[in-house]
């Protein structure tokens, strides 16, 4: 009985040592971020969005060296030690915060696992508030997680009919990378007709420009679909759709 006492005492130990590093990381980014913020910047920064957003006011370069710096005290931690500090960062609400653990989670792609998509899916539905982190999170660890498990992809289409704006808008963005690459069109063309007529601007936008991505080696594939479709697709997405193609093509697809 000694014996799994000491075990516990031990291993209480090693876990609040844990936590105080935890929250000692923590506090020195935002001590890092406040330090850097800057008033106009917070308040331009506004101006970009129609939602209400939380943010410190800082350039967008320096919140990603202020990531990298961070990142090496804590790279070579566990994959599950390094997501549970995403989770932290995108619980606080701010925007830079946000973009960290979206650099952070993308940081350890190679450990991805297949059931890593539920934790995905629940930050996205519980703390993605703006198209700013919907984008960043979504072209990166999300796209990286499609290509390694293509499977998933069946998740995205699942997410295309969620209630939640913001899980739908990332059904479209999450097949940005991949689409560029000329990967999933059956697919994006699925998640384009199953938001085809969104009534919000921004989920218009995410799957318009995800089939624009599509159309840099699917041109004709994706002029077609806008053809057959441009009926009743919304115009923000027929025009995002094809800003890539020749003019041509484009006053074509425009034509009423």
């Amino acid at each position: 009985m000694n014996i799994y006492k000491d075990m516990f005492v031990l291993y209480s130990i090693i876990y609040v040592q844990f936590l105080l590093n935890f929250m000692l990381i923590l506090q020195k980014i935002r001590s890092e971020l406040k330090k850097n913020s800057d008033e106009k910047i917070k308040e331009g920064s506004k101006r970009f969005f129609k939602e209400k957003i939380k943010v410190y006011g800082i350039k967008t370069s320096v919140v990603i060296q202020i990531s990298k710096n961070y990142y090496s005290e804590v790279k070579n931690k566990t994959k599950k030690e390094i997501f549970e500090l995403c989770e932290e960062l995108f619980k606080s609400g701010y925007m830079e915060e946000s973009f960290m653990a979206c650099n952070w989670s993308y940081n350890v792609h190679k450990q991805f696992q297949e059931k890593d998509i539920k934790l995905f899916e629940k930050w996205i539905e519980n703390y993605v508030t703006n198209w700013a982190t919907c984008d960043t999170f979504c072209n990166h660890t999300m796209g990286k997680l499609i290509e390694m498990y293509p499977n998933q992809v069946s998740t995205l289409k699942k997410w295309a009919k969620s209630k939640n704006m913001w899980m739908r808008r990332a059904a479209a963005v999450s097949l940005i990378v991949p689409a560029k690459k000329g990967l999933f069109l059956k697919d994006a063309f699925e998640i384009a007709d199953i938001l085809m007529m969104d009534k919000e601007d921004l989920v218009q936008k995410g799957y318009g420009w995800m089939l624009k991505e599509a159309s840099r080696t699917k041109q004709k594939e994706i002029f077609n679909y806008v053809i057959k479709n441009k009926k009743v697709m919304p115009r923000t997405a027929l025009r995002y759709a094809i800003e890539k193609m020749p003019q041509e093509l484009r006053k074509k697809a425009m034509e009423k």
